[in-house]
Parts: C-alpha cells; structure tokens; sequence
C-alpha cells in the first residue's frame, strides 16, 4: 500500500504509538462515528506497513523506503520527512515532544516532533522490525525496543545512551509491552520473557514456537500469539500458562477471531477471507482492523 488514509474520527484524541498505549491492549476510550468518512490519503511513494502515530494534530508513519512522514492531520499535506538508512516497518512511537522510529538499518532515531531533525541515533547489531515503547521512572524517560541483535535494548531518552540490554536466544520481532513495573515481549526463541524495568528477568514462560507478534498486558496477565496458531495466557508473577487457544488469530487463514480474556473459549468469529496482518483496535467496543484487500472493517459491539 503507497497510500495512507485517514478515517475521521473526532471522539478520539490521540493515538501515539502501537496498540495505542504502553500495555498494548489496543483500546481507546470515546466511540467512533456512525458512518466514516475518508478525508484524504498521502502519497508515500513506497509501502506503508505499520499502523500510524497520531499526536496534536499530526500522523506519523513510516515507509519501505526508509522515510519518516510528519502529516498534517487535517489536510493530509507533509509538514516533514526524514530519511533513515533503510525501510521503517514498525510503528513509531511519540512522546514528550519527540518521535522515536526503529528501522531495518538496525538504528532507534529519535526525532523534534516539529522539525524532523534527529536529537540522536542509538544503533543495535541488527535490524529494528518492532515498535519502541516508553516508561518513566524519577522523572526520566526510557526507551525499550527489540532488535534482530537477539537483545532487548533500554535507552536513556535524553541522552541516546544505553540503560541496559537482556539477551534472548533469537530475534525480537515485536514491541515489548510495559505495565507498572513490568516489561514483557515475545521472541523467535518460543519464550516470552517477563522481566522488570531495570532488565531483571522474573519470570521465562516456554510458548513452544515462534513469537512474532507483540503481547498485551492486563491485570497481571500477558497475551501473545505464537506461530503455533495459539494465543497464550500467562500470569506474569508465577509465569504459569493459565490458557491457550487453538486458533489462527486475525491472520492467516482470512478469519477474526476473539475470545474470552478469562478462559480463551471462542466469543465469536468473522470470515473476511484475505489476510489479516494487522492488529485489531477497539473502541467502545467496536473492534476495527486493516486488511491486505485494502479495506478497513468494523465490528459490532464486544460482548
């Protein structure tokens, strides 16, 4: 996809990173309008696979071509782009005035939200394929993103420097989730690892395959998918997998899928029948997600 469309939707202020949120459970609060309508699209010029960060007014996104895109949100026309050594899949993320954006160059840029020029370039062994995400601890930012290096890197936000990196036994394809004092994410090792925010590892659940994707956290759980066709539940204290559900999860095989959050039983489920790649998002319960057809979809009320 080249083109970048925005839906409008007034209810709902800003989203400004993946998944929407630190935890990355997706939602938002506010609804969305009954009948939506496309306001305008931006020529990226190369594919666009990450879902867009949207803060005060601007959208931001990346390109396969490397390019970081500043979008005035209301007219769709570039306010500024910057250009990194290679393509920028994941989503960025946008926090305290600066936009923060991993590439498969193998670099985290941290960028002025109003100029585009770079504040600094942290550089990994690897390439960057999964979103960064953020917490604040004394009254300092860090950074935590995933590289293909097999590490977790934790990032001073002010200065570029690193705080401190955990080593897996394969690439972090995804974007770490962080809930109070707890990071977890999901490796190519089969493990999901839980650790705290000084990189102290707490808990190593064994999934048994891949994963890919990113987790959620919620109420002391984690949720992730894994190449098996399972969503896991995992209590991030004990680490004990409390369920899995044997199903192809918004993906592969054309279907949407949603279960229930306490015992992974089936809720419901929609055939689309082309892929679903993306993540979903809920808002006021009205599940909405992209498809590789190029349409966006919405579904009735979660139950």
């Amino acid at each position: 996809m080249t083109n970048v469309a925005l839906l409008v939707c007034a209810a709902i202020a800003g989203w400004p990173m993946f998944h929407g949120n630190p935890a990355l459970t997706g939602t938002v609060t506010g609804a969305l309008p009954e009948n939506l309508e496309l306001r305008w699209t931006f020529k990226a010029g190369a594919p666009v696979k990450s879902s867009a960060a949207i803060v005060a007014g601007k959208v931001y996104v990346g390109d396969d071509a490397g390019n970081l895109h500043a979008i005035d949100a209301d007219t769709g026309k570039s306010v500024w782009s910057f250009k990194a050594g290679d393509s920028i899949e994941a989503s960025p993320l946008v926090f305290d005035g600066v936009v923060y954006a991993g590439s498969a160059d193998g670099n985290l840029y941290a960028l002025d939200i109003n100029t585009g020029k770079s504040n600094w370039v942290y550089k990994t062994e690897d390439k960057i394929l999964g979103s960064p995400n953020f917490f604040v601890i004394a009254g300092k930012t860090k950074i935590v993103t995933g590289s293909y290096d097999f590490k977790l890197h934790c990032i001073d936000a002010a200065t570029g420097q690193s705080n401190w990196t955990f080593s897996t036994g394969n690439y972090i394809n995804g974007a770490p989730a962080i809930a109070g004092n707890k990071i977890a994410f999901g490796g190519c090792d089969g493990h999901l690892h839980i650790l705290d925010i000084a990189g102290k590892p707490l808990a190593d659940i064994e999934a048994g395959a891949y994963i890919p994707s990113s987790p959620a956290l919620a109420d002391n759980r984690v949720y992730a998918g894994d190449f098996d066709n399972e969503v896991i539940c995992a209590d991030v204290v004990t680490g004990e997998i409390l369920w899995r559900a044997k199903v192809i999860f918004g993906a592969d095989d054309g279907r949407l899928y949603v279960v229930a959050l306490a015992t992974g039983k089936l809720v419901w489920s929609y055939e689309i029948g082309k892929e679903l790649t993306a993540s979903p998002a809920v808002a006021e319960g009205l599940v909405v997600i992209g498809c590789v057809d190029g349409n966006v979809y919405a579904f009735g009320k979660v139950r």
